[in-house]
């Protein structure tokens, strides 16, 4: 037996197409659902929706399979059918937490789900604590980002479908692994999506970069906002998900009296307080706005945490003389030093980039409200040809900045393959299906390109080339190579310093202590009882220090330790111990 139910408010007539079965509906309820209980369905069969006089059968907007792909029919799953092995799992807290960023499609030759789980224990014995996976709904084509999703509930087969997920998540968690997945509530994507056809998921009243903006506030947004908290609930409680990173928060217009993030923080603290366990929601945002991770008895949205674009930047910029769009704004030592002591750059000071001031003050927050990097997939995929910071900086200088990284005050994230300096690049690739479609994202990205002062057109790789996709795979035969050996050696290296530091667990923004040098290039940070120092300049460097010090740790051997100073080789990076105070194991 299975009740299917639908929310179409608009349609006169709802029919069910249960195998080769046409079944009416009853409704519309004063909510506009439609409804019918059919004793013989069971898990496995197909369906679909037909509306009015259409006779085209649509697929369910909350289907929880889609095995035909996007265009065609839901297929019944039941979730309890699967074995689950994570009982007693609790799962590890934000607090010293290291979140490494994968795309299952890519992270391994196979892309799958199963073959994920074979490079776990890589993780396990790098020091990660939680795994970030992009989005995995069911979207058109054979390869993406994600980021396209149109049946939002359905996992997509291209990894292994909704049994696939479910034994990776189950897997992480039998490692020790923390579960975070990417979900994407600000649009829908462009081929595939039918939920206009069923009511008004959309509202024409608000625009985003990727079309209609998703109705949180208009005629019938009542269902629509329950629409994405039962979505964020489902990974929750039947995948086990340990928390959601949601896309480009910065794009979900809300003026509702209680906003969407704030209801679905809400909902989702009630959930975690049924499993007994914390789950977490961290946002992607630009607004540089602490209302999204103040806790809502504060007037806040209740995010756990928040991706910090401006560390990015700032580190980025003085590595490689990079300019256009954003990168305009930064560029100097000062506001470096700034990501890293008030996490936003723009706290309310003027923007060139935006020709206006931009954001607030984060008022006393704490740095484990914010998830800091040099790579991610928008940093390195969303290049021109998809370069990771070493291809553009040299070793040297990734081992510099991955330092930086891993001895901030925020929770550090990794981007797959950042570990070992893989020599793949991560590109944009997509499936479209509709060959004008994807004739304007080519052109757009083109034209994306040149604001950043990239003009050779020709260098571009075709997104939807299966080639793009193929190339952006990790080769894992690599890793105990060469310099892929020595980056990987450092990254565990920092992370045991990391992990096995009290002070560089600290969040207390009031115990970092910067300085720095815009012409000689250095900074230096105290976090305690430890001092982290880079030189970015092109000479040795002595750098007076608040104290007496030993060498924890360092990314060159010419660092050098003398009574109240250090001597830094160019480009190098280092951590040094009060002496006598906090030494590392």
């Amino acid at each position: 037996m299975h009740e299917f139910a639908v929310w179409a408010p608009k349609a006169k007539r709802m029919t069910l197409k249960l195998g080769e079965q046409l079944l009416p509906m009853e409704g519309p309820n004063d909510h506009g659902w439609w409804c019918t209980v059919c004793m013989e369905a069971r898990c496995g069969d197909d369906y679909a929706y037909l509306i009015d006089d259409d006779p085209t059968p649509y697929p369910d907007p909350r289907s929880l399979w889609q095995p035909y792909g996007v265009h065609g029919v839901s297929r019944l799953y039941d979730h309890r059918l699967f074995p689950w092995t994570d009982q007693r799992w609790q799962g590890p807290p934000l607090f010293g937490a290291v979140l490494y960023e994968l795309h299952i499609g890519t992270f391994t030759k196979e892309g799958t789900f199963d073959s994920a789980i074979e490079k776990l224990d890589h993780l396990v014995e790098l020091g990660i604590t939680h795994v970030e996976i992009m989005p995995v709904a069911e979207s058109p084509g054979n390869h993406g980002w994600g980021y396209d999703g149109v049946a939002l509930s359905a996992v997509t087969n291209k990894y292994g479908g909704p049994d696939g997920l479910k034994r990776f998540v189950d897997a992480c968690h039998n490692k020790g692994l923390a579960v975070i997945l990417d979900v994407v509530y600000n649009h829908f994507g462009p081929t595939g999506n039918y939920t206009h056809k069923f009511g008004p998921y959309l509202t024409e009243k608000h625009k985003t970069p990727w079309g209609d903006g998703v109705n949180f506030e208009d005629t019938g947004s009542d269902e629509v906002r329950r629409f994405f908290c039962d979505n964020a609930i489902m990974w929750l409680l039947e995948y086990h998900i340990d928390g959601l990173r949601l896309d480009a928060v910065h794009e979900l217009t809300d003026r509702s009296a209680i906003h969407f993030m704030e209801q679905l923080s809400a909902e989702v603290e009630t959930v975690g307080a049924m499993l007994g366990r914390k789950l977490v929601l961290i946002a992607e945002s630009d607004l540089n706005d602490p209302k999204v991770v103040r806790p809502r008895e504060a007037g806040g949205y209740g995010m756990d945490a928040q991706w910090s674009d401006d560390f990015h930047h700032a580190l980025f910029t003085l590595l490689h003389s990079e300019s256009g769009g954003y990168y305009d704004d930064f560029g100097s030592f000062s506001y470096l030093g700034k990501a890293l002591k008030e996490m936003f750059v723009f706290d309310g000071n003027y923007s060139i980039y935006r020709a206006r001031s931009h954001g607030r003050p984060i008022d006393g927050l704490s740095a484990h409200h914010f998830i800091g990097f040099i790579q991610n997939h928008d940093q390195v995929g969303n290049r021109a040809t998809g370069e990771r910071l070493e291809h553009i900086v040299g070793l040297d200088a990734a081992k510099v900045a991955l330092g930086m990284v891993l001895t901030a005050p925020f929770i550090p994230m990794l981007f797959m393959g950042e570990e070992f300096a893989a020599s793949t690049p991560f590109l944009y690739f997509a499936d479209h299906e509709d060959e004008q479609m994807a004739k304007l994202v080519f052109e757009g990205r083109k034209n994306e390109f040149s604001a950043f002062g990239f003009n050779e057109a020709e260098q571009i790789p075709d997104p939807e080339k299966p080639e793009t996709f193929e190339a952006s795979k990790l080769n894992w035969d690599e890793v105990h190579e060469g310099r892929h050996a020595e980056m990987l050696d450092w990254t565990k290296k920092l992370l045991h310093l990391r992990r096995h530091s009290l002070s560089l667990n600290d969040g207390d923004l009031s115990h970092v202590l910067i300085d720095c040098h815009e012409e000689e290039r250095w900074l230096t940070m105290q976090r305690g009882k430890m001092l982290v120092v880079l030189n970015l300049g092109e000479k040795l460097t002595r750098v007076k220090t608040p104290g007496q010090y030993v060498l924890a740790l360092a990314s060159k051997p010419e660092v050098a330790v003398a009574p109240g100073e250090v001597g830094m080789p160019p480009m190098s990076f280092a951590v040094f111990s009060a002496e006598g105070r906090e030494r590392v194991s």
